[in-house]
């Protein structure tokens, strides 16, 4: 099966001024999409496989297209299933820039029951996803069956056997504390809309988030207490400081000498910063969680 005229197009003559960068990127892409399996049980592939770039992408997931924008995705192959006794089933490959954005992407809907396909495959009624070095796999049956299911799962072995190496996570994770931590809350981003969706801040940039900041938000529940919690990592301290004067200028005028403030829902909020990073608590149940997350983060050897 070829590939749609597009990407033969921009393996010969480029697709931008920055696909000299993304040609090897591209080149694992094609790699890949030359073993992807013709028929998986009783489902063949239709003729004709789709491909989208970071413009067309919005072509064919209109509602979630931003996101996928939003870390970075190169290209999206997207193959269709079909079987005269069964519903179709849809494989969309993502290609991000990095792993790490691969694994950013799959942390935007972490539901799910966890399955031993890829790194850290999840298996909601009839959809299956994982990422895999640099990239996001989703598998989709139109119909929940049992054949499909079956199908489904085959399939994503398949997928994950031909990506050869696993993906590193964002450095940045490494620094939430580990005591309390709900695991499956981590969001990893770069984009304020991205935060806005787990969590809503502002309408405005407050944090002045974009694509060369990483960022980790994360619940935690030490006993009875909860709170969120927000990482940043900017390039240069200057960054990190205007992000840290604004965040309490938009978000906290009130914090005290500690950075914290009690907010008109009874929680606690707070800020802080360490080079070039911030951090920041929401909706902590008591000033103490906030105040020992803080100083927790402040304490930790910064990242090299």
């Amino acid at each position: 099966m070829k590939l749609h005229f597009l990407f033969l197009a921009a393996l010969l003559i480029g697709i931008s001024t920055g696909f000299v960068t993304q040609k090897s990127y591209a080149d694992s892409l094609r790699v890949l999409h030359e073993a992807l399996p013709e028929h998986i049980e009783g489902w063949r592939a239709e003729p004709g496989d789709r491909l989208f770039d970071d413009e067309t992408i919005f072509d064919y997931i209109n509602g979630a297209g931003e996101v996928y924008r939003a870390y970075n995705m190169l290209w999206c192959l997207s193959r269709r299933y079909t079987n005269p006794n069964g519903p179709p089933i849809v494989l969309d490959v993502f290609h991000m820039a990095s792993s790490e954005d691969a694994f950013g992407v799959f942390t935007h809907d972490q539901d799910g029951e966890v399955i031993q396909i890829g790194q850290d495959g999840l298996y909601r009624p009839g959809w299956l996803s994982f990422w895999k070095d640099r990239f996001f796999i989703s598998i989709y049956a139109e119909e929940e069956t049992a054949s499909a299911t079956r199908s489904i799962m085959e399939l994503g072995k398949v997928v994950a056997s031909l990506i050869m190496a696993q993906g590193s996570k964002p450095r940045i994770l490494m620094l939430l504390p580990a005591e309390g931590l709900v695991p499956r809350s981590i969001r990893y981003l770069h984009n304020h809309i991205v935060l806005n969706y787990h969590f809503y801040l502002s309408n405005e940039n407050v944090l002045n988030l974009g694509p060369h900041t990483d960022a980790a938000l994360a619940e935690y529940q030490r006993g009875e207490e909860y709170a969120r919690l927000l990482l940043v990592w900017y390039p240069h301290e200057t960054e990190c400081a205007k992000a840290h004067a604004s965040f309490l200028r938009h978000y906290l005028p009130e914090a005290d000498t500690k950075g914290l403030a009690l907010l008109e829902n009874g929680r606690w909020s707070g800020a802080a910063v360490k080079g070039e990073l911030l951090a920041a608590i929401f909706d902590a149940d008591t000033r103490e969680l906030a105040q020992e997350l803080l100083e927790g983060i402040m304490e930790t050897p910064p990242l090299q």
